[in-house]
């Protein structure tokens, strides 16, 4: 159980990160071209994991 736990913070982790890289070098101008749905989704993918982890945390 404790490794699912684990697993589940480091993907929480990983996409908030990556969300705040890509925001950086998007705002700094070296990722132009990326569109801006792909900055919208990966912050919607984080808010939802953080709710999903709440959630599982809470039972």
């Amino acid at each position: 159980m404790a490794r699912a736990q684990n697993s589940r913070i480091f993907v929480f982790w990983f996409t908030l990160g990556l969300t705040a890289f890509v925001w950086l070098l998007r705002g700094i101008g070296l990722v132009t071209f990326l569109p801006g749905f792909i900055l919208g989704f990966l912050l919607i993918a984080s808010l939802a994991l953080l709710i999903i982890n709440g959630l599982i945390e809470t039972r």
